[in-house]
């Protein structure tokens, strides 16, 4: 008997597009033999459809077996959904709708990375639009310039730039409070080779396996930007050239923040490899899987091939 997947994309959130991308990887790789897929779209207003026909969230969700979850940002990575399926049942591969949120909010991360032992840049959080005047002021003269500005709440490096100097901080402040994010870090540039790590649990018989390092290598002039990420102009190199001792230092500091967020199944960390050692950036609970994406890509680097890794994300899900 096949076992009935339901499989969300789009959704309500910045990263509507490469959802769909993620989405679209998902429904081509289930093996039919096993898996009856239900391509199940979730438009830019939150609507459900399924076979093209909006429909209620749980009649749909009473359907399937299990979701794999193919959204971005928020709505599918800050808990929202999780919290959703845990309403009605609905098993899911994927961090539960704490761990979600928790590494969605960048703040939160980063401060658990510390707790953890791990570095990651200093920062300044800015809580209201009001504070921004006094906070880029703050800034510019706490921290060397430029400074990497980003919201909070959003992910895939949508909202993030690189300010340096009074006007140019106080603008990007401004600019993403006007288009709605909920707060603001400026953090600290720290320079070096960019670098992301993904864990899957369980695989191989590992109970946090640790996927090769990649070094992202962006176009000169840029950092790993939203742009950067899928216009394809940024290499991704796969087992990244780091030395022995960086690439074991990466995978400690990934399965501990795994770890410590309280994450399940898979993730993927982000970092900065600088001369004065390996600095935290963020953490993604549902990293994307299109072509272009990190993690097919240091899955393929060990022999796992996209489907063996969907079926295993399915299994885990399913274990009681």
């Amino acid at each position: 008997m096949q076992t009935v997947v339901g499989v969300l994309r789009g959704g309500p959130s910045r990263e509507h597009e490469v959802s769909l991308k993620t989405g679209a990887a998902m429904l081509a790789a289930l093996p039919e033999e096993r898996f009856d897929a239900r391509d199940i779209y979730i438009d830019k207003e939150g609507t459900w459809h399924d076979h093209g026909r909006p429909i209620a969230p749980e009649r749909v969700l009473r359907q399937i077996d299990i979701a794999l979850i193919g959204l971005h940002g928020e709505y599918g990575e800050d808990g929202k959904v999780q919290k959703l399926l845990d309403r009605f049942g609905v098993p899911y591969a994927g961090a539960d709708a704490l761990g979600s949120a928790l590494a969605m909010h960048k703040l939160a991360a980063k401060l658990h990375a510390r707790e953890a032992g791990i570095r990651t840049p200093d920062f300044r959080h800015v809580e209201r639009a009001e504070d921004a005047e006094l906070a880029a002021f703050e800034v510019t003269r706490a921290f060397g310039q430029p400074v990497v500005v980003k919201p909070v709440g959003w992910g895939s490096s949508v909202g993030i730039s690189l300010a340096g100097g009074y006007a140019q901080v106080l603008t990007a402040i401004e600019q993403l409070f006007a288009e709605g994010a909920p707060s603001v870090l400026v953090e600290e540039y720290v320079r070096g080779r960019e670098a992301t790590v993904g864990i899957v649990e369980g695989l191989r018989g590992e109970a946090l396996y640790t996927l090769p390092p990649v070094e992202i290598v962006p176009p000169e002039g840029d950092f790993f930007s939203y742009d950067a990420k899928y216009s394809g102009a940024s290499r991704e190199v796969c087992p990244g050239n780091f030395s022995r001792v960086i690439a074991e230092e990466l995978a400690i500091a990934a399965r501990a923040i795994h770890r410590r967020l309280g994450l399940r199944h898979y993730s993927r960390s982000d970092f900065i490899v600088a001369p004065s050692g390996i600095y935290y950036l963020e953490t993604n609970t549902l990293p994307g899987l299109t072509q272009e994406s990190l993690l097919p890509k240091s899955l393929a680097a060990v022999g796992v091939s996209f489907p063996d890794f969907l079926e295993h994300l399915i299994n885990l899900a399913l274990e009681p």
